[in-house]
């Protein structure tokens, strides 16, 4: 047997490195960026946007308080759709307020979404984040975390020529998975506290040829249905032709008529941070589609003649990691609005629950209603004891539950800035993560457009 050696490369050090640009990456880096830092994005894939765009999820549930009376996602996501949306490439959510067709053929509640391309996605992201001087670093994939003395003092990514080791003085995980904390050592939790299993993933595709008025007007002679097609699947089930662990079709109208995303396949039982979970996982979603559209054509007015368009490059993992910080959300905190003195993001989208183990989900009457509007505080992002690190997006700190409100696109958004601005305050004053003084923290992201809530918009002499 051959042995192969090779030395790692070691690119110039930045004051903040983050690893992933997904919602939460992109913000990081383009917030980071915007304070004058030197910013490295890394992105295992040819270009920026992670599950908004290589994964196809779509639309941004709701970046509004539940009542959706007011707009509490946004910033640096305000920024992003309204320049979608100025190049023809999205809807913003205050126009799907109270009602719309691209809130998707549901009645649960969420109806400010923000529909959009994902090839515009793709291209306001790119832009964003070079305006900003983001360094970026494609087809490269962090294997490794380097540590010094309980820091994180950078990452080892995989690409073409090799493995390079990028210093940082601080880094930003916004993996989804939280590898990079995880590879450091971090400790972290995983899955329901019943079981230990987490939410199925789901592999998005998309559908043209819908006849948009047959579905519609079997929405309005259904409006019993919680789910879409709710009662045909039901059906379905019963008579034993089809076996997806569903309650129904989860639709979402785009921008194009007559084209569909559909969030309906289910792979249950498989970790998102296990390769061959994940082989798996990609080859048991691809074959639910080829039945899901068989099932289309047969059974579902408006989607006799439909065809498929796409299939996301990726399949969509819901949990993994959660990375245990200084505090833990819990549902509770969502249930009781409760207050934080760091609160650094405010959200409220419900919990959003697909069971590991059933057809169940989401939205279930068994579980508490959230908050009209909830906080989320900078302790959930800072690692309980490694230093030099951040996290962001759905690997934060909080419980199975909790995690399922707060894991969606528009907050991912919020929580980015949060980390990204963090980073810059720590890099700048050569201080620990942990240290950096929330109150000007706050003040920077309220002047750069965020919102942490009535709490400290009427009273901003409180920071």
């Amino acid at each position: 047997m051959r042995t192969y050696t090779r030395e790692i490369d070691v690119e110039s050090p930045t004051d903040v490195l983050v690893i992933g640009s997904g919602p939460s990456g992109l913000a990081a880096a383009v917030a980071a960026a915007r304070e004058g830092m030197t910013v490295r994005l890394v992105e295992q894939y040819g270009y920026l946007g992670g599950n908004l765009t290589g994964a196809l999820v779509g639309p941004c549930m709701t970046s509004f308080s539940l009542d959706g009376k007011t707009q509490l996602i946004r910033g640096i996501f305000d920024e992003f759709v309204r320049t979608m949306e100025s190049l023809g490439g999205a809807v913003h959510p205050s126009h799907t307020v109270g009602g719309s067709p691209f809130a998707g053929f549901m009645t649960y509640g969420h109806e400010a979404v923000t529909p959009f391309d994902p090839e515009v996605a793709k291209r306001v992201a790119l832009e964003m984040a070079l305006d900003a001087g983001v360094e970026l670093m494609l087809h490269s994939m962090m294997v490794d975390s380097v540590v010094e003395n309980g820091r994180v003092a950078g990452a080892v990514v995989a690409h073409k020529g090799g493995m390079s080791f990028l210093p940082a003085t601080v880094t930003v995980d916004a993996s989804g998975d939280g590898d990079v904390a995880a590879r450091a050592r971090a400790e972290f939790r995983y899955g329901r506290e019943s079981d230990g299993t987490v939410q199925p993933m789901t592999l998005f595709f998309r559908v043209r040829d819908v006849d948009d008025e047959a579905v519609a007007a079997y929405q309005a002679e259904h409006p019993e249905e919680r789910f879409p097609f709710e009662s045909l699947v039901e059906k379905a089930h019963r008579d034993g032709t089809y076996s997806l662990p569903r309650r129904g079709v989860q639709l979402f109208k785009t921008l194009e008529p007559g084209v569909w995303r559909v969030n309906t396949t289910r792979v249950t039982g498989v970790d998102g941070t296990d390769v061959h979970d994940l082989t798996r996982a990609e080859v048991e979603a691809r074959r639910q589609v080829l039945d899901l559209l068989d099932f289309f054509r047969a059974e579902l007015p408006g989607m006799g003649s439909s065809r498929l368009l796409d299939t996301a490059a990726t399949i969509g993992v819901r949990e993994t990691r959660r990375i245990v910080g200084t505090y833990e959300i819990t549902l509770d905190d969502l249930v009781q609005a409760r207050a934080f003195e760091d609160v650094v993001t405010v959200a409220g989208y419900p919990v959003d629950i697909h069971s590991p183990t059933s057809k169940d989900g989401p939205f279930d009457d068994d579980i508490p209603t959230t908050a009209n509007v909830y906080e989320i505080p900078y302790g959930a992002l800072v690692p309980a004891e490694v230093d030099g690190l951040l996290v962001a997006g759905r690997c934060i700190s909080g419980t199975h539950e909790a995690l399922a409100a707060i894991r969606v696109m528009p907050p991912a958004f919020a929580l980015g800035q949060a980390a990204g601005t963090a980073a810059a305050q720590a890099a700048r004053g050569g201080i620990a993560p942990r240290d950096v003084d929330v109150r000007a923290l706050q003040e920077r992201l309220l002047e750069a457009g965020a919102y942490l809530g009535e709490r400290l918009a009427r009273d901003r002499s409180m920071l």
